[in-house]
């Protein structure tokens, strides 16, 4: 049985876009750090391509973790979550609910780059939803809420809990509820 994560593979690509954009606004923060590295922009580009149907989804699949950032290749938080953003976002070829973690993640990248500013989490949630189509949104609706499913991106993991918890909730509440389509 399919996971209720899982999306369509239309809805996957469609989402993938989405998600490419949402880790790109954070990618300079990693790309400050570490200018030499460009793994993060080839694993969004890819994330563009998978969007577009360039790309296999089953290769992609076995692919989706090629290319990762490990957590010591950059020092600072907001870096390491743009990092991250990037690896959800090429992760939704396997699963869209990893689109809510890219997203996430870059959310919670713009919050840490910009300690002193209490707003830069909701003007980024802000972005991200004012920057999808109905149809991204309709699809992410369909997502279970973050940790009431018992596997996958929305489980009980990392995007279920602490901050990045809080930002998932929150950035699926801006969703709506799935009726309003």
């Amino acid at each position: 049985m399919a996971s209720p994560q899982t999306l369509s593979e239309a809805d996957r690509r469609l989402v993938a876009a989405w998600a490419a954009d949402c880790a790109e606004r954070v990618l300079g923060l990693f790309e400050a750090e570490a200018p030499g590295d460009d793994r993060p922009r080839a694993l969004i580009a890819r994330t563009r391509a998978f969007a577009r149907g360039e790309l296999n989804t089953a290769d992609e699949i076995r692919r989706r973790f090629a290319g990762g950032i490990a957590p010591g290749d950059v020092k600072t938080p907001a870096a390491a979550a743009a990092a991250h953003a990037a690896g959800q976002a090429v992760a939704v070829c396997h699963m869209g609910a990893h689109a809510l973690g890219a997203a996430a993640y870059a959310i919670l990248a713009a919050g840490l780059a910009q300690p002193g500013r209490p707003d830069a989490v909701d003007d980024e949630i802000r972005w991200q939803l004012d920057h999808m189509s109905p149809e991204v949104r309709a699809a992410l609706r369909t997502l279970p809420p973050v940790g009431e499913d018992r596997s996958g991106p929305l489980g009980p993991g990392l995007l279920a809990r602490g901050r990045l918890g809080a930002i998932t909730r929150d950035l699926q509440a801006g969703l709506g509820p799935p009726e309003a389509d």
